[in-house]
C-alpha cells in the first residue's frame, strides 16, 4: 500500500495497523499477557522534541498498572515510546540500548536517532510474526538535531514531524492533523502533546492514569508528569 505523505503523521498505513494492534491480530496477545493499551505521541521542534503517553497498562479489562512508564530511555538523547505488547516492546528496548552503547563505544561519539530507529526497525521486521510491538523512537543528535521515527506494526520505518500511536490514537487523527502546523515552538508543542493525549485518555478505555512528558534537548532531558482531574 502507498504511503500517504499528507497528513504528516503517518496516515493510512498507521490507521491500520494501529487497528490491527487493538484488534489483536497475528495471533495476539497470549493468555494473561500484557498490553500497554496506550496512547503514545512525539513531535519535534527546533531544539529538540517532546514525548508523551499515558500510564495506564492493561490486561484484557484488569488495569495491571495505573503509573506505568511507556516513555524508555534508550541512550542519553534517545528515548522511545512503547505501545503493543508490553513485553515485546520491552524487549526490543533492552536489545537496543545495549547495541547503541556498543556503538557508542566503538564510534567513540553518541549514536544517531535513525541509527536507533534503523535497529529498532530490523528487529521488528525480522520477527514480524512474533512480535506485537509498535514503537515511536525519538531525540536529539548533532546531525539531524530534534528528529521523530515512528515503527508501526510489523517494522515499518518513517521519518516524520510528529507520530502517533496505539489504541487511544484512534481518536484523535482529526484533531492532530487539524492543530498541527510547522514550525511550532517549544511550548505549543508542549501544549499539543498534552492536550492530545488528554483527550484520547478521555475517550480511550485502555489510555488512563498520568501523562509523562520528556522533553529531550542538546543540554538536558526533562521529565514531567501531569495528572487529569
Amino acid at each position: 500500500m502507498a504511503l500517504v505523505p499528507d497528513p504528516p503523521c503517518m496516515s493510512n498505513l498507521s490507521r491500520q495497523q494501529n487497528a490491527m494492534i487493538d484488534e489483536n491480530i497475528f495471533g495476539g496477545l497470549k493468555d494473561n499477557e500484557v498490553s500497554t493499551g496506550t496512547t503514545i505521541m512525539a513531535v519535534a521542534y527546533d531544539g529538540g522534541v517532546i514525548m508523551g503517553a499515558d500510564s495506564r497498562v492493561s490486561t484484557g479489562s484488569y488495569v495491571a498498572n495505573r503509573v506505568s512508564d511507556k516513555v524508555t530511555k534508550i541512550h542519553d538523547r534517545i528515548f522511545a515510546c512503547r505501545s503493543g505488547s508490553a513485553a515485546d516492546t520491552q524487549a526490543v528496548t533492552d536489545y537496543v540500548r545495549h547495541y547503541l552503547c556498543s556503538h557508542a563505544l566503538e564510534a567513540e561519539r553518541p549514536p544517531l536517532v535513525s541509527t536507533a530507529a534503523s535497529l529498532c526497525k530490523r528487529i521488528c521486521y525480522s520477527n514480524k510474526d512474533q512480535l506485537l510491538a509498535s514503537l515511536i523512537i525519538a531525540g536529539w543528535d548533532p546531525v539531524d538535531g530534534g528528529s521523530v521515527f515512528a515503527i508501526p506494526l510489523g517494522g515499518t520505518c518513517i521519518k516524520v514531524p510528529f507520530a502517533i500511536g496505539g489504541s487511544g490514537s484512534t481518536y484523535i487523527y482529526g484533531h492532530v492533523d487539524n492543530t498541527y502546523k510547522p514550525n511550532m515552538t517549544k511550548q505549543e508543542c508542549t501544549d499539543f502533546v498534552q492536550e492530545a493525549i488528554s483527550r484520547a485518555m478521555q475517550r480511550d478505555g485502555s489510555s488512563g492514569g498520568i501523562i509523562r512528558l520528556v522533553v529531550i534537548e542538546q543540554d538536558s532531558v526533562d521529565r514531567h508528569y501531569i495528572t487529569l482531574p
